[in-house]
């Protein structure tokens, strides 16, 4: 059984964070364990309250993990403070794992979750020993300080992400203008790059996807996936999720996890970049 980790922020709806992580990592036949940042008072309709977990006992958990277990890849989600994204920086560093970054910074419903000065210690700090990073338009625009609006954009903004380290960065496309599909592009540091097109889906149940997706990568990469093969299978995991939803909450209901095991017959459709 291959162990892989979340270290995230805890979702009381259950719909992303630490909930949505685990429930994808066990979908996929990982074992999940779990470092948590912060407590959340939130559902489908927004963020209600953050108690953030003390960077002391971030590292403590962090060290009880690592000390009991052989975690094969992990993800970071919600971090919210720069003291948190050092520590948990300074842990993994000298790791033998995989890192996949989801840079969570705002909430569907629109409240921040991620402090203006730790946007620096994330560029600085945790990109560098990054594997990947799952950014959409907003977050890239927050990284890079650019604006993003065409594939020139996005390349240019995917070059600059990369030049601080890490080896792959997914420009996701959900917020790019298009009515029939959505398209991820891919870009690696040895220079290849490739597009995931798959159908734009009109639907509010769109809680916790970033999570799910970079969740659903992490399991694969923990599987021992190639980085190719774990984006694209990553990719249908969330787009099966997103498809076929569950209906719950009143606001922006959560994704469906049980789809990747129900519905097998999708396909991602991969092209050159």
């Amino acid at each position: 059984m291959d162990v892989v980790m979340t270290i995230a922020g805890s979702d009381s709806g259950g719909g992303a964070g630490i909930q949505a992580d685990l429930k994808t990592f066990q979908e996929l036949k990982v074992f999940g364990t779990s470092v948590i940042t912060a407590l959340t008072a939130q559902n489908t309709l927004g963020v209600d309250g953050i108690f953030p977990t003390t960077p002391e006992f971030v590292t403590q958990q962090l060290s009880s993990v690592f000390n009991d277990f052989d975690v094969k890849a992990l993800k970071t989600g919600m971090l919210f403070s720069a003291d948190i994204i050092e520590r948990v920086a300074g842990e993994i560093q000298n790791k033998e794992v995989q890192v996949v970054v989801d840079p969570v910074m705002i909430a569907k419903g629109g409240a921040s979750l991620l402090q203006q000065e730790a946007v620096h210690a994330l560029k600085t700090k945790l990109l560098p020993i990054a594997t990947v990073l799952t950014p959409n338009i907003p977050e890239a625009e927050v990284i890079t300080g650019m604006t993003i609006k065409t594939q020139s954009d996005i390349q240019a903004a995917a070059e600059c992400i990369l030049e601080k380290g890490l080896q792959c960065v997914v420009m996701k496309g959900g917020h790019l203008e298009n009515d029939e599909f959505a398209t991820d592009t891919v870009f690696l540091a040895n220079g290849s790059s490739f597009k995931m097109q798959s159908k734009r889906i009109y639907t509010k149940h769109t809680h916790g996807t970033g999570c799910t997706f970079s969740a659903a990568i992490t399991a694969f990469l923990g599987r021992g996936f190639s980085l190719q093969e774990a984006i694209v299978e990553g990719k249908k995991f969330v787009q099966l999720a997103i498809e076929h939803p569950l209906n719950l909450g009143h606001g922006h209901g959560p994704t469906n996890h049980f789809a990747y095991q129900t519905y097998q017959d999708y396909e991602v459709t991969v092209s050159e970049a």
